[in-house]
């Protein structure tokens, strides 16, 4: 009995490690194939290390192997959200069948602070670029003559 559940569950996580690896290869865009990478190798790596704990039966092993599980489930999203808003933030593209950019300008937040599109209920911004006491450098864009 025990060996059908170690198989089960072994079974189960090469499947999801699989899928997250077809996600990660067939998803058009880096953030599609985050999602794929994080959600389904963490479900298989879970499974595996189940069947781990399994088939050595010890309780050193199984405390390691929860701890493993855990750390897993808990970094493993926060990371892929972390390089996802890395990736937004550096003008990574959305796939081009996206229906919504809640990070976009019409949204809360802006991709940059020095964003040229400013909320309307903000007041400017009072607050230097620079804390020293020299006039700012012209711009190599800007025109001189306006």
């Amino acid at each position: 009995m025990n060996d059908t559940l170690i198989a089960i569950f072994i079974g189960t996580g090469t499947f999801f490690c699989l899928v997250a690896a077809i996600g990660v290869a067939r998803m058009p865009d880096i953030y599609m194939r985050l999602s794929a990478a994080s959600k389904a190798s963490t479900l298989g790596t879970g499974f595996i290390l189940l069947a781990v704990a399994l088939f050595f039966n010890s309780t050193a092993v199984t405390g390691k192997i929860v701890a493993i599980i855990a750390f897993t489930l808990l970094t493993a999203p926060v990371a892929a959200h972390m390089l996802g808003r890395a990736a937004y933030f550096s003008g990574e593209p959305l796939w081009k069948k996206s229906v919504r950019d809640e990070l976009g300008s019409g949204g809360e937040w802006f991709r940059h602070k020095d964003s040229t599109t400013e909320r309307p209920d903000d007041p400017p911004s009072t607050i230097p670029d620079t804390v020293s006491n020299e006039a700012p450098a012209k711009k190599p864009y800007e025109s001189k003559s306006k």
